[in-house]
């Protein structure tokens, strides 16, 4: 084919430029292909993660309203934490299986999320909080069923506690801070005087080395619980106050046993049945168990033991 005068291009030329053009796309096509593939597996990466991280949210969230909301006697709520500390170690794997996925998602470089909004952190740093806060609970049900067993405050003056507790612990961690825990003792009849902010309060502060003593600017429910025991029982200071107490409502002393009725003269109902489920029936010298007859010297000793 002859050349033209108009142009340095001749149909070789266009011809292994149309091949070339052609070649390309067909390479071309196949990178977007494999992008689209690369997408596509992202995105059901993404998805993966994101269903199995949501779920587990769901399931730390729900748990923690039903501890925080538990009803029933404290021997009850306790047997339902102790459950549901096994059910929360069973998630473990749970957290580890969705760490895995992250640990992908990392690998293939995926910042970004749009199913879900919970990372592997956070998860994590919730599974730990949920089985803290169920220990820190478990251990402050034991300590109020010790009380109740031990110093005679009543089962219904506990939840009246917890319950106050709970009202003023508004994000539901477990801790009031030091404002909130001075609301809490001025609902439960405390007269703290009204202070402005940032002046000293040294009635209030009292009460906060009892407390917080290493100052760490809250109060857990254990700390609270334990305070308002010992305000309840700060007029009982030893076993040998006790048995003289006991000893006074006995004609002085004279006898060795308190008898039922003594009891329901010199207590209100609460307090003598709480006596009468605590003592043992008192023995003669001869062996012989005196029903309706107690001993309160053996009762004082296992008051105050530890």
């Amino acid at each position: 084919m002859t050349s033209l005068r108009y142009t340095w291009f001749d149909m070789e030329a266009l011809e292994e430029t149309w091949k070339k053009l052609q070649e390309t796309v067909k390479d071309r096509e196949v990178e977007l292909e494999k992008e689209a593939r690369r997408q596509d597996f992202n995105d059901e990466l993404r998805q993966s993660y994101a269903s199995k991280a949501n779920l587990f949210h769901k399931f730390l969230e729900e748990t923690k309203e039903l501890m925080v909301d538990l009803s029933g006697s404290l021997e009850d709520q306790l047997k339902t934490l102790k459950n549901t500390s096994n059910i929360i170690q069973a998630k473990r794997d749970d957290l580890d299986n969705i760490e895995i996925l992250g640990a992908q998602l990392e690998e293939a470089m995926i910042l970004d999320n749009k199913y879900t909004e919970h990372s592997t952190v956070c998860l994590a740093q919730q599974f730990d909080q949920l089985n803290q806060l169920n220990m820190r609970m478990q251990q402050n049900l034991d300590h109020q069923i010790q009380a109740k067993n031990r110093t005679g405050v009543s089962e219904e003056k506990l939840k009246e506690f917890t319950s106050m507790f709970k009202h003023f612990d508004k994000d539901r961690t477990g801790f009031l801070e030091h404002q909130e825990f001075k609301s809490c003792l001025r609902s439960l009849g405390y007269n703290l005087p009204l202070v402005e902010e940032g002046a000293d309060d040294p009635e209030f502060k009292s009460i906060l080395f009892t407390v917080d003593p290493n100052n760490d600017g809250v109060v857990s429910l254990n700390e609270y619980i334990a305070f308002m025991i010992s305000r309840e029982t700060e007029n009982v200071k030893s076993a040998k106050e006790v048995d003289e107490a006991f000893r006074a409502i006995t004609d002085g002393g004279k006898q060795i046993y308190v008898t039922e009725q003594e009891l329901y003269q010199a207590l209100t109902r609460e307090q003598a049945e709480f006596c009468m489920s605590r003592m043992k029936t008192y023995v003669d010298k001869n062996g012989r168990e005196l029903p309706g007859y107690f001993d309160y010297g053996l009762f004082c000793e296992e008051l105050f033991v530890a």
